[in-house]
C-alpha cells in the first residue's frame, strides 16, 4: 500500500494555514484469508470482492488523511497570537512570514516584540534580517529560538512608555541615610535649611534603557533622574536633580518555558541637571548614590527579572536542557523538547536531533 499527500503551510493574517493540496492512497495487493470451519466457503466470496474492498480502503484512509489535515489546520489556526507576560504587556508571537522548509528544519518567524497598543509597530519594518538555516550548532538540539535584542528593547520601551520606571525610594537598609543629617557634611546647605528633615529620592527614567547583546556580554545602558526630595510637614520639596547614566551587565537563564535572568551594576557617571540649594560636591554624593542603585535599583529589577518572560512554546510543551549562546545582537536558545501529559509525566518526543525545529523572534 502507498500513501502520499502534499500539503501547503503558509502565514496567514498572522497564523498559520495548513492545506491539502493533494492527496491518495493505493493498494496494490490485499490478502484476506479466513479461518474457521466454514472458512472454505466464504473465502470465495472475499476473494471475488478483493477489489471493491482494496478500493474501500483506498477511499476511506483518503478520507481519514483529509479529516486529520482539517484538524490540524484548526489547531494551527487556534495558536495565540500573544502570549500575555503581566497586566501591563503582552508577547506578540503572531506569525510574520511564511514557514521555511529545509532538508534538516523548518523554520517559524514570529514577531515576537513586546505590546500592548500600537506602539511598537515602527520597529517591524526595520528589524528584517536573514533567517540562518541552522541556530543550534550542528542541530544539536531538537528546537532553536532566536531572540534579536530588539525584543528586549521592546519590552524596555513598553513599561517605559506605561510610566511602570519610577520609584519613590522612602526606605533603605539605612534608614539614617534618608534624613539630612546624614548630608550634612556632603551637603551642607541642605542641613544648614532643613535641618533633620526626612527626605525621599524620587528616581524616574528619562529613556527606555537600552540592551546591547554580543558574543562576551549582554549589557544595558540605563539614563534616570534622581530628585532628592525633603519631607516638612506635609509638603514634598524638591530640592536637587541628578541625572545618572548607569552601565549593568546581566546573565540570562532558562526556568521552565520562561526567560529570566538578572543584573548588576558595572559603573555609572552622574551630572547635575539643577539645584535649589546651590552648588553640589557630586564626587561626594557617588558613595551614597551607588548606596541606593546597589540596595534599591538593582534588587527591584532583579526581582522582576527573575520572574522571566513566556517563550513561544505550544501549551503542554516543555523545554529541557536547555542552553543559551549569545552572539552579535541576539541571543539564541536551543533546548530539547518533552510533552507534559494528562498524567503530568514527561514524555521525551522522538523527533530526530537532525530535524530541528528553529523560531526566530525579529
Amino acid at each position: 500500500m502507498e500513501i502520499g499527500l502534499s500539503l501547503g503551510l503558509q502565514s496567514d493574517e498572522g497564523g498559520l494555514k495548513l492545506s491539502l493540496s493533494e492527496c491518495g492512497c493505493h493498494v496494490k495487493d490485499i490478502s484476506i484469508e479466513l479461518e474457521g470451519g466454514a472458512s472454505w466457503f466464504y473465502q470465495g466470496m472475499v476473494n471475488a470482492f478483493k477489489d471493491q474492498i482494496g478500493a474501500s480502503v483506498e477511499s476511506t484512509i483518503s478520507n481519514k488523511l483529509t479529516e486529520g489535515v482539517s484538524d490540524l489546520d484548526s489547531f494551527l489556526q487556534s495558536l495565540p497570537k500573544e502570549i500575555p507576560v503581566d497586566e501591563k504587556a503582552a508577547l506578540n508571537v503572531t506569525f510574520t512570514s511564511d514557514p521555511v522548509l529545509r532538508d534538516s528544519s523548518i523554520t517559524f518567524e514570529i514577531d515576537g516584540l513586546f505590546t500592548k497598543t500600537e506602539m511598537n509597530q515602527v520597529l517591524k519594518s526595520s528589524l528584517r534580517k536573514t533567517v540562518p538555516s541552522a541556530i543550534c550548532p550542528e542541530n544539536s538540539k531538537m528546537l532553536g529560538i532566536s531572540l534579536d535584542e530588539a525584543v528586549f528593547n521592546s519590552a524596555a520601551a513598553l513599561y517605559y512608555n506605561a510610566e511602570f520606571m519610577q520609584w519613590i525610594v522612602d526606605k533603605v537598609p539605612g534608614q539614617d541615610l534618608l534624613n539630612t543629617a546624614r548630608w550634612r557634611f556632603i551637603i551642607p546647605q541642605l542641613y544648614r535649611k532643613y535641618p533633620n528633615h526626612d527626605m525621599n529620592l524620587n528616581i524616574s527614567l528619562s529613556s527606555p534603557p537600552l540592551v546591547k547583546i554580543s558574543e562576551q556580554y549582554v549589557g544595558a545602558n540605563v539614563n534616570a533622574n534622581l530628585v532628592i526630595d525633603v519631607l516638612e510637614a506635609d509638603q514634598v520639596i524638591p530640592v536637587a536633580c541628578i541625572s545618572l547614566e548607569i552601565r549593568g551587565s546581566g546573565a540570562l537563564r532558562v526556568m521552565g518555558n520562561n526567560l529570566g535572568g538578572s543584573v548588576k551594576l558595572e559603573d555609572f557617571s552622574m551630572s547635575l541637571e539643577w539645584s535649589n540649594i546651590g552648588n553640589l560636591h557630586l564626587h561626594l554624593l557617588q558613595p551614597i548614590v551607588w548606596t541606593v542603585i546597589q540596595t534599591v535599583f538593582v534588587p527591584y529589577a532583579n526581582d522582576h527579572l527573575e520572574k522571566g518572560f513566556p517563550l513561544p512554546i505550544i501549551h503542554g510543551f516543555t523545554l529541557e536542557n536547555a542552553e543559551i549562546i549569545c552572539s552579535s545582537s541576539e541571543i539564541t536558545i536551543c533546548s530539547d523538547v518533552a510533552y507534559l501529559d494528562s498524567q503530568q509525566r514527561r514524555s521525551r518526543l522522538s523527533l530526530p536531533r537532525s530535524t530541528p525545529l528553529i523560531t526566530t523572534m525579529l
